[in-house]
């Protein structure tokens, strides 16, 4: 795993540990996967514009969000399948972002109850929510969230039913016993088999140093199943006012995918908007995120802290994202790639190649902070009312 250089690398240490079936779930996307490849494919259209007679000598990753200083804006984002890449989960996650002193989004998709997520971790933790669907016990469910210190909640509001993952149809991964193919499959990965079985013992012997005595055991394979099946629901914007009504701390919405609906955000009192497509796991044919970006910071016009995710790979991507405005980025697949292949080490290790990678762009641009990173950086976005290509 040390001998890794890029993301590219866990990305293939985790598909020779993982049963074929697993790796789909992590790596697939909705229908013909055309969402899913427009992610990368607009990253590598855009283009770097160096300035390379700055002053970056010394040069300073960190970034304020929500008044909370943080080492740098890469940030991990919730997923649903941590559970399949290594049975320590969203604790080993929490762990790792809180020694790289990055943000972690922990999903409502857990296998963890997420007091035990927040008590295992240091560091920032953020929520993301899919909101019960049973409406009147949301209140309870947003105090224990915050009690448990999470400081910023974020609604996902693409997930009206699950989108059309048929990676995971072909495998059966979400059918109901027999599941032949993944039985047979992780019969022939005794590595992730017995760290998938033996994950429940070693849970409940404390381990992985927080869990009581008494503590719920994780989600077995058919839970697992069962709550990434049950991750959705019709989210109107009469929910995003009751969850503003009960929520006090930043509130941000994940899954837009215009400008036009920042002015009615604006006006709820919502404080953030994360540009995501899902990773390209929910409405297959819809552009790619780095394309949609620049519409909704322009919309969103300083109001909103402006996020992004979906297909970034490199602390380039990473450091085009920022120059077109967005105040930080989400990965998912990358840090599930590096728990897959070596646990929080592995998170840990994926999390500084990007940090090293940026470090490097910001360099060879001419950027010694993160705010001299800007448009005129970068050519060949697609900016709203632009005659031509961004820095052009």
């Amino acid at each position: 795993m040390q001998d890794a250089v890029n993301v590219e690398d866990f990305r293939r240490l985790a598909r020779r540990r993982l049963p074929r079936a697993v790796f789909d779930a992590l790596e697939g996307g909705a229908g013909d996967e055309v969402s899913l490849r427009r992610n990368r494919a607009a990253f590598d259209r855009i283009e770097f514009r160096p300035r390379p007679l700055a002053d970056v000598a010394k040069r300073d990753l960190s970034t304020t969000v929500f008044g909370e200083r943080l080492s740098m804006p890469i940030m991990l984002a919730p997923t649903g399948a941590s559970r399949l890449a290594r049975s320590a989960a969203e604790i080993a996650v929490a762990r790792a972002a809180a020694r790289a002193d990055v943000v972690y989004m922990q999903s409502t998709v857990a296998a963890f109850p997420l007091e035990d997520v927040a008590a295992s971790s240091t560091g920032s933790l953020w929520y993301q929510l899919y909101l019960p669907p049973d409406r009147a016990g949301l209140g309870d469910l947003l105090r224990r969230i915050a009690a448990a210190g999470y400081r910023a909640l974020a609604i996902t509001i693409d997930t009206s039913i699950l989108g059309n993952r048929e990676r995971d149809t072909r495998n059966r991964l979400m059918s109901r016993p027999p599941r032949p193919r993944i039985v047979l499959q992780g019969a022939g990965k005794p590595a992730w088999a017995t760290d998938f079985l033996r994950g429940k013992a070693d849970y409940l012997r404390g381990r992985l140093g927080t869990a009581p005595p008494d503590a719920p055991s994780q989600l077995s394979l058919d839970q697992t199943r069962d709550t990434i099946m049950a991750a959705s629901d019709c989210v109107t914007w009469e929910d995003v006012e009751r969850v503003r009504a009960l929520w006090t701390g930043p509130l941000i919405i994940k899954g837009l995918m215009r400008g036009d609906e920042c002015d009615r955000l604006v006006e709820m009192g919502v404080d953030g908007v994360v540009v995501s497509n899902h990773g390209g796991r929910q409405l297959d044919g819809v552009p790619a995120t780095i394309d949609v970006l620049p519409e909704v910071v322009d919309a969103a016009a300083g109001r909103l802290t402006v996020f992004l995710d979906g297909g970034v790979r490199r602390g380039n991507d990473a450091a085009k994202a920022l120059a077109l405005g967005a105040a930080g980025v989400f990965v998912g697949r990358p840090y599930l790639y590096g728990l897959a292949a070596g646990g929080e080490a592995g998170v840990v290790r994926m999390i500084e190649l990007l940090r090293e990678e940026l470090d490097r762009a910001m360099a060879l641009l001419g950027a010694a902070t993160v705010a001299d990173l800007d448009r005129t950086l970068v050519s060949g976005a697609r900016v709203p009312g632009a005659p031509g290509p961004a820095g052009r």
